[in-house]
């Protein structure tokens, strides 16, 4: 097997991860799973820490890479909505097993942390 130095090309998963775990975009994908179509309003009411640039940047970019949907309804006062994609949704699987794996072994992690953190 030959070896790169490129790490999207010796892993795989790395554009995935790139793609679906950047700050904030899980939380958002998860909001437009759970509760459905929103407004930006919305969005933003429920990731309370995020600031309104960051919110428009991680929606243009889940836009852009197909996860989310936007519908500017012509409206006074105009009227945006973002939805999850079936692309997006797809990506369901993957965080319940994450979720599976968080509840099997984030204790244990948190044990390594303190552990390791005694030694220093």
């Amino acid at each position: 097997m030959r070896q790169t130095s490129d790490p999207e090309l010796a892993c795989p998963v790395a554009p995935v991860v790139d793609i679906v775990f950047s700050r904030w975009t899980t939380p958002i994908l998860w909001s437009l799973h759970t509760y459905g179509r929103q407004r930006f309003v919305e969005l933003e009411r429920r990731l309370t820490s995020i600031t309104p640039k960051v919110l428009t940047e991680r929606l243009r970019r889940l836009e852009r890479d197909g996860l989310v949907s936007r519908t500017y309804h012509a409206e006074v006062p105009p009227r945006v909505e973002y939805e999850i994609t079936e692309l997006g949704a797809s990506l369901g699987p993957l965080f319940a097993h994450l979720t599976t794996w968080a509840d099997e072994n984030l204790a244990r992690v948190d044990e390594a942390r303190a552990a390791y953190d005694e030694r220093r």
